[in-house]
């Protein structure tokens, strides 16, 4: 089978799946807008063929297609990294090749649109109102309530999302928004937050997974202090997150999701209530598919790989709870030292499965564009408990300084 992998070598991981396609049976033709010399080597070595094309022209992209369908048979696309996954669409649609339609595509790209859909099923989400123009914000506020949420209509994790508590405060994110040509203003939803993440075939899950963010993602952004720490539960079964896993299946059936990695975000609140926070078909960003294989001992790059050529997957088993810890330096500048680390390890070595930090002298990375920040450090254990008590004295107890 040939199949076409766009931007096969950007963000990093996607050499990861590229590997995984060629190494389950895929003949891969690499397309991107990376330099052939510029792949990672992963990507590379796992390409039959690489068109170096600009992304983000459609007809050099399709032409460059077309070309070479003149001389191998593309049976199929695939697209991970979201800002082209309409491109990929609209390539299945020229070329008559199976998978997501560009009408099938939009929703999840959409965040307005998505809700709708979600709603016309009956699936809790955030009261929501989509905006063009700082009057049609106001308005919005005034429909939806405070405290609010402002985040664009596109976009991917929590980049230009605000939570917004008052009208003064409104008055002054709209500035920071105006690169942003669509809105969504939606209710603010207190509570814990977790994902649903899945690998599917056929319309079938062949694998799920639940993070669990502490704190949120939104107060993460919000304080350069905090140590982010997301933890992938082990036990699925607890009855906490059962209301969040039936909704992520509806989800799925509503948006007539078939193949691939899903990766979901939701709410539960005080009372018990699972509230839908977005969808992308995709897998997690900020290396949360790193911190699944730690917690399975497997490999869910490969289990994506077979989900979508051969439409079934080995088995993964959740053996650990596995907590990341990304950590901010202190200062800036480049990192100069980091203190606490040598007594941690002393103390949980035998349950840490990753340090992969900034090494002394390396520039510190903007806090604000990135999750991962100066590096992580990844605990795993059986019990839940141990895990919550490793992340957070990891979080409190090292760090890392820049000057």
């Amino acid at each position: 089978m040939d199949v076409v992998m766009l931007s096969p070598g950007y963000p990093a991981e996607m050499a990861y799946f590229t590997r995984a396609l060629a190494g389950v049976g895929a003949r891969v033709i690499g397309v991107g807008d990376q330099p052939p010399d510029a792949l990672p080597e992963a990507a590379r070595s796992s390409l039959a063929h690489y068109e170096h094309v600009d992304l983000a022209d459609e007809g050099a992209v399709l032409g460059a297609l077309r070309g070479l369908s003149q001389h191998v048979s593309i049976d199929q696309v695939e697209c991970l990294w979201e800002p082209y996954m309409l491109l990929a669409a609209r390539i299945r649609e020229t070329f008559g090749l199976p998978g997501m339609t560009v009408e099938q595509t939009v929703p999840f790209r959409d965040k307005e649109r998505m809700k709708r859909v979600l709603d016309a099923a009956g699936i809790r989400t955030p009261w929501h109102v989509s905006a063009r123009t700082v009057a049609e914000v106001w308005a919005a506020a005034e429909k939806v309530g405070y405290p609010l949420i402002v985040k664009p209509i596109a976009g991917a994790g929590s980049a230009d999302t605000y939570r917004v508590d008052s009208p003064r405060e409104l008055s002054e994110v709209l500035p920071l928004l105006r690169h942003v040509p669509e809105v969504s203003v939606e209710e603010f939803v207190d509570g814990e937050e977790f994902t649903f993440d899945t690998i599917c075939a056929d319309g079938r899950i062949l694998f799920e997974h639940v993070l669990w963010y502490r704190p949120r993602p939104l107060q993460m952004r919000m304080h350069e202090w905090v140590s982010p720490v997301s933890i992938s539960l082990r036990d699925l079964s607890v009855p906490h997150l059962a209301g969040g896993r039936r909704m992520g299946e509806a989800v799925l059936a509503a948006l007539g999701f078939r193949s691939g990695f899903t990766h979901m975000e939701w709410y539960l609140k005080h009372d018990g209530e699972a509230v839908f926070g977005e969808i992308g078909a995709r897998p997690p960003g900020a290396r949360v598919v790193d911190v699944m294989n730690y917690a399975t001992d497997g490999d869910t790059y490969v289990g994506w790989a077979q989900a979508v050529v051969h439409g079934s997957m080995q088995p993964l088993e959740r053996r650990y709870n596995a907590g990341a810890v990304f950590k901010r330096a202190r200062g800036s500048g480049r990192i100069t030292h980091s203190e606490g680390l040598d007594a941690l390890m002393s103390r949980y070595g035998e349950h840490v499965a990753l340090v992969d930090l900034l090494p002394v002298g390396a520039p510190r990375r903007d806090w604000r564009s990135t999750v991962t920040g100066d590096g992580m450090v990844v605990v795993r254990h059986p019990e839940l408990q141990q895990v919550i008590e490793m992340t957070e004295a990891f979080a409190r107890d090292f760090q890392m300084f820049a000057g």
